[in-house]
């Protein structure tokens, strides 16, 4: 009776890294409300802050976001990597946890603000990140 106990509590161990990340994914931002006339606030709502902040000699500024697609937090990918880390023992993990990590593509886009912080120029809407 001791070693199943021992056995399920060492899968309970090892198991969890590409559950916990498939459920923690980033949801894709809505990039409809990127356009010309939107106010920084409607565009920081999906993006988050910008990694890079550029002010122009007209008083523009130019920032920089990072955003990632493909990476939607998922249920049902968590319950497989769940359902082959018991039928493993846990050896998925060494699998899994990899796939996971690759999941979703990071880009960044480039949003000129006017002195009223709306958006006048936006730049590479769907450029992947190296």
């Amino acid at each position: 009776m001791k070693k199943p106990t021992a056995v399920i509590a060492i899968v309970g161990l090892l198991s969890g890294c590409s559950v916990g990340m498939a459920l923690s994914g980033k949801n894709t931002p809505d990039l409809g409300v990127v356009k010309q006339n939107a106010t920084r606030g409607e565009v920081e709502l999906q993006l988050g802050p910008p990694v890079q902040v550029t002010t122009l000699d007209s008083g523009h500024v130019v920032n920089m976001y990072e955003y990632e697609v493909g990476n939607d937090p998922s249920a049902g990918r968590a319950v497989g990597h769940a359902a082959m880390d018991v039928l493993t023992f846990g050896v998925w993990e060494i699998v899994g946890t990899p796939i996971e990590g690759f999941q979703g593509d990071k880009r960044q886009v480039q949003i000129e603000y006017d002195g009223s912080d709306h958006v006048v120029a936006v730049n590479g809407n769907a450029r992947p990140t190296q």
